[in-house]
């Protein structure tokens, strides 16, 4: 990060390190990770609420003062409760009632308004609100799974990004899962034309298989995988898919903060677990990077910190 003044907290979106990891690494293949935890409000989410926000300004579909609206998971919902507070447009996130406590608490700090969904309605009960609000009143609905602008800005950031940090540099394997698709969707529209030797691997719930055509089921990845597939992600971003259980990405969160000292939540430690499917298949001296989305901070009341006591320790 560059020593200057900057002159709001938005310009602080992006370009986010690359980090080696040292210890969880098989033999003989070198891993990274991409840690989005390092945005503003921690997570690669500030970059889809500052691209359709900003998008929305130039096109002239958001009017000053005028309430925003978003179905979200809570990390979109955090990152636009930031933006909106940043450029003064009241926010409202509707959830789904079953997503972490501090999600909620956070962007309700932040200014924003929070409703609940019922679980039973799942992904697409929460967007059908979102969509129910912005008709009844007159509010801007970003429509983050089906907006183009969200992958997009990773067209222009993300995926750069990338570029530069392996120039000069091997780089094999290219590692995220999907919640929006927005990610896994820009990157790998840059990779393919800039670095087309590089696999594209995406990573998704074994209990929601549902680019693998598999039908869905609740998992604990909280971000990834609805109960549908966004119009933003385009099916052919892909090489390969891997799939996660709920109990191995909790396992491989644990690991990095504990083995690597990374903090990185649910959803970080299964796109990590995904690409370490890969570095175990891939031949010696492959360089792998794989999307860490968020920080473990965002999982306190979940099961990632189930098992970890308040108490004091008997030495």
């Amino acid at each position: 990060m560059s020593a200057r003044i900057h002159p709001d907290i938005l310009s602080l979106v992006g370009e986010t390190p690359v980090v080696k990891i040292n210890r969880l690494a098989p033999e003989g293949v070198h891993m990274y990770v991409k840690l989005e935890s390092q945005n503003p409000m921690a997570s690669v989410k500030d970059r889809l609420a500052l691209a359709v926000i900003e998008d929305a300004e130039r096109r002239g579909v958001l009017k000053p003062g005028q309430t925003v609206v978003e179905a979200t998971s809570g990390n979109t919902g955090i990152a636009l409760a930031m933006v909106c507070a940043s450029k003064g447009y009241p926010f409202v996130a509707v959830m789904i009632e079953t997503f972490s406590v501090e999600r909620r608490k956070i962007m309700k700090f932040l200014g924003a308004k929070v409703v609940l969904t019922p679980k039973e309605l799942k992904g697409t009960g929460m967007v059908q609100k979102a969509e129910q609000l912005a008709k009844e009143n007159g509010w801007f609905q970003t429509k983050q799974f089906a907006n183009p602008a969200n992958p997009a800005y990773h067209r222009q950031t993300t995926g750069p990004e990338i570029l530069r940090a392996f120039a000069g540099k091997r780089l094999d394997y290219f590692v995220a899962g999907w919640g929006t698709g927005g990610t896994l969707t820009g990157v790998s529209s840059i990779l393919r034309v800039a670095r087309p030797e590089v696999k594209i691997v995406a990573a998704e719930p074994a209990k929601a298989p549902l680019l693998a055509g598999g039908t869905f089921a609740g998992h604990a990845i909280q971000g990834w995988a609805p109960d549908f597939i966004p119009d933003v992600l385009d099916r052919d971003s892909y090489d390969e898919l891997v799939h996660i259980q709920d109990e191995d990405a909790i396992a491989t969160s644990k690991l990095l903060a504990q083995k690597e000292g990374i903090f990185t939540g649910i959803s970080g430690g299964a796109a990590f677990n995904g690409a370490l499917q890969v570095a175990h298949k891939a031949p010696k001296g492959s360089h792998v990077l794989v999307i860490l989305a968020d920080t473990a901070e965002r999982y306190l009341s979940t099961a990632l910190f189930a098992d970890i006591s308040s108490d004091g320790d008997d030495l």
